[in-house]
């Protein structure tokens, strides 16, 4: 059944992915990112979504922003909050504002767009939300206190918002991906990626259609008797 899907942080890397598998699938499809105007437009015009403009931190953005997609598209039947940033330094050099922005995008966010389409949700008797965590919430990084303890926070949140959705048909979901060949990925210095791909058991980098694929599953209709699990797509990596 044709949907209407919002994705945070979609515009690159494993947000678009996901956007585009989410089309594929059927569904109309919108975008949100924050600040790389020259991407968005990119990204529009290769797939034809409507990108929106606003700050996943901010909860008044969110439910201004949320209004504009659902007077443009309708109401919001899938939503996946996949929107993040780093900020990498050891704890005892890390800075509050280190800390506050990794800890209000990454997981903040996670509030703000649920709390804006959830009451809708339960009112239609339908919902999918698909968290984006990480591997490194799972089983922490070295310099990313502040990262991992954002990602982990989604997993809880997760649960417990699916317990709360379960009996109105509004089912949310969890995906940490492992390590996916994108620009922050691509960023890490050539000797220390050769030695995270030799720690994966398939012997690759996953790539964002893995994600993709993963996502548009758990937004089907079909996918209705699945709720608070964490699905682990990282190649063996790490098993929970």
């Amino acid at each position: 059944m044709r949907r209407t899907a919002l994705v945070t942080g979609g515009t690159r890397g494993l947000g678009k992915a996901i956007a585009v598998a989410l089309q594929a699938g059927g569904h109309q499809v919108a975008v949100v990112y924050h600040t790389n105007t020259v991407a968005a437009q990119a990204f529009a015009e290769a797939t034809s979504i409507p990108v929106f403009q606003w700050d996943v931190a901010d909860f008044e953005a969110c439910r201004a922003g949320i209004a504009e997609v659902e007077h443009a598209l309708g109401s919001i039947d899938i939503l996946v909050n996949n929107a993040g940033i780093t900020s990498d330094t050891v704890l005892h050099r890390m800075t509050p504002d280190q800390w506050w922005r990794v800890i209000n995008t990454n997981l903040g966010s996670m509030f703000n767009m649920s709390r804006n389409v959830i009451e809708g949700m339960r009112e239609r008797g339908f919902g999918r939300i698909v968290n984006i965590s990480s591997i490194n919430g799972q089983k922490g990084q070295f310099g990313q206190a502040n990262y991992a303890a954002a990602k982990a926070g989604i997993l809880g949140f997760t649960k417990a918002l699916a317990l709360e959705g379960a009996r109105k048909n509004v089912t949310v979901n969890a995906v940490a991906p492992g390590y996916c060949d994108t620009d922050m990925v691509a960023a890490v210095p050539k000797e220390t990626l050769q030695t995270i791909i030799a720690g994966i058991p398939v012997g690759r980098l996953g790539t964002p259609a893995d994600i993709g694929r993963v996502v548009a599953f758990l937004a089907d209709d079909d996918a209705g008797f699945i709720t608070g699990a964490t699905f682990e797509v990282n190649g063996g990596q790490y098993m929970d």
